[in-house]
């Protein structure tokens, strides 16, 4: 059987472009060579293309560019290829299918699914839909709202508004009692978001919130477990075991995932059979009302005292780095980081 081509897409315009690094480099070793071609294509924090041509180890140093010439994917759904350019020449590579490492804006908001699609190429993850509302916090708490799951009370704050910043606190108090937390509606790993204890910092959070969107949300603090469940599959979803996570910070914001080494997680969270089964199957529900495809980690809290499952968000492009709960999720099933992009990548062909 011939090798099919595969590009793997990283790095962005978004403050995830090195964690995207980081996780196109785990999958990248992960493919299987004997079965496909691989086309590392990265993509600057100024939006410039690249194919790279280097060891995959340099791309999560950042070493990448220097190594790269310009290349972009076609959009023509006749070419399917990937269009390099070398000098006053242009390359034609044709592509298979491509798998997305991009993490937040541009990313897994329906930005690079949308020209997968008018290009006609098989992709792995979800879709435009599924993709654009579940980056979009706002949008995602309103689908959630209506199957009638549990989340944290909250407050929608627009760009227009923070022309009168006191006016939006004075909303915000009127709702919401302190701690909040404030976050921009679309962004990962935890950027700009800040919890606020008082009016002089949500003032504070609001003003480095709307640095990061033009739309933000404030929400209720549940003080609770934060447990993750990983999601697998297409139209028949399964869910995996759930993970707990420690944090070394007083929330897991992006130095407490990437740069704290004190915060953990645990695979296999002790908590009641019956907890982690509603876990289980809102995280299945949840997936499939956003019209989930291929995989997402789907985020709660196990509130204090009462033991209530809150949600907190759905991920759709969760990381593969070495502290990625979505692959150790998997991982604790039986199924090896190998074996997990493979299934990944045929869903992507049965997507098409």
């Amino acid at each position: 059987m011939s090798k099919k081509n595969i590009v793997v897409l990283f790095g962005g315009q978004s403050s995830e472009h090195e964690i995207s690094c980081i996780s196109a480099t785990t999958i990248m070793k992960n493919i299987n060579v004997d079965k496909y071609t691989i086309y590392p294509v990265g993509i600057t924090k100024d939006g410039n293309w690249k194919l790279y041509k280097g060891d995959i180890e340099d791309i999560e140093k950042g070493n990448w560019e220097d190594k790269s010439t310009d290349a972009i994917i076609s959009p023509d759904a006749t070419v399917k290829s990937l269009l390099v350019f070398e000098g006053s020449k242009i390359k034609k590579i044709g592509i298979d299918v491509v798998f997305p490492a991009l993490h937040g804006l541009y990313g897994e908001d329906g930005s690079i699914q949308g020209l997968l699609e008018l290009a006609n190429i098989p992709y792995v993850g979800c879709g435009i839909l599924a993709s654009s509302v579940s980056m979009d916090k706002l949008y995602t708490k309103i689908i959630v709202e209506a199957l009638g799951i549990r989340q944290a009370k909250f407050v929608p704050v627009y760009i227009n508004e923070m022309n009168n910043i006191k006016d939006v606190v004075a909303k915000i108090e009127k709702e919401l009692e302190y701690p909040v937390f404030v976050k921009p509606s679309n962004a990962g790993s935890s950027k700009g978001i800040t919890k606020a204890h008082s009016r002089g910092e949500l003032f504070d959070g609001l003003e480095l919130a709307i640095k990061h969107d033009s739309k933000l949300l404030v929400e209720e603090t549940i003080e609770g477990r934060e447990i993750e469940c990983a999601i697998l599959g297409n139209h028949h979803p399964r869910s995996s075991s759930v993970g707990e996570i420690i944090s070394a910070a007083e929330f897991y914001d992006y130095d407490a995932k990437y740069n704290d080494e004190s915060s953990r997680t645990i695979i296999g969270a002790d908590l009641p059979k019956d907890i982690i089964k509603q876990i289980k199957n809102y995280s299945e529900e949840i997936f499939k009302a956003v019209d989930g495809r291929g995989l997402s980690r789907v985020d709660f809290f196990v509130e204090k005292d009462t033991n209530e499952v809150v949600f907190n968000e759905i991920n759709t492009l969760p990381g593969f780095t070495s502290i990625s709960m979505f692959p150790m999720l998997w991982e604790d099933k039986g199924i090896s980081i190998p074996e997990l992009v493979d299934k990944l990548i045929e869903f992507a062909f049965q997507n098409n």
